[in-house]
């Protein structure tokens, strides 16, 4: 959809309707008041206050669209949402899908590990269990590292950040691979 088009319709509606990611921390979450936050959510709520301006329409209501990893890029290009608020990165591929921001943060794929573990080179992996979101670029960006180091290594897909933090610790799995700042606001019972 085009968008003049996207624009036409939340002038008619005076409604936008944001994907969003519980599961994001900082970028974006739901706080345990189910309070919907963080970096990229505050600046999403910063562009509905300029179409706001650009529209000439005051109090603008927001729908907010819970998507997980694998569907966020869907919502947008379907039309269940006029935009997404997360941590994605841009990919050519995505880019055939959806349309991107400016870049808001560059980031790099990192790995947590116990600290029991004894693993602090990506070496280390070798003949381990790795978790990493399904669909991800980190799920990439770990099948690249494995093949060009020769490192064999099993990549176990999970669903989204909170399984793979259970994983590892739960001993499931040796690493739980993601963006450095998604692992910094992971949860984890045990800072170890």
């Amino acid at each position: 959809q085009s968008t003049a088009s996207r624009l036409k319709n939340i002038a008619a509606t005076k409604t936008i309707t944001i994907a969003y990611r519980s599961d994001a921390t900082p970028f974006s979450f739901t706080d345990e008041t189910k309070q919907i936050g963080g970096f990229s959510i505050d600046l999403c709520k910063r562009v509905v206050a300029s179409i706001e301006q650009q529209l000439k329409i005051q109090g603008l209501q927001v729908k907010w669209h819970p998507v997980t990893v694998q569907k966020r890029f869907d919502a947008v290009a379907k039309g269940q949402a006029d935009m997404e608020c997360g941590s994605s990165t841009v990919t050519l591929g995505r880019m055939k899908q959806v349309d991107f921001s400016t870049f808001v943060f560059i980031e790099s794929t990192g790995m947590a590990v116990s600290k029991a573990s004894n693993i602090s080179t990506f070496s280390d992996m070798t003949g381990k269990k790795i978790a990493v979101i399904s669909g991800s670029t980190n799920e990439q960006a770990i099948n690249a590292q494995l093949k060009q180091q020769k490192i064999e290594a099993i990549v176990v897909p999970v669903k989204d950040r909170a399984e793979g933090v259970a994983m590892l610790e739960a001993g499931t799995v040796d690493g739980f691979a993601s963006d450095k700042l998604l692992l910094v606001g992971a949860e984890f019972k045990n800072p170890d």
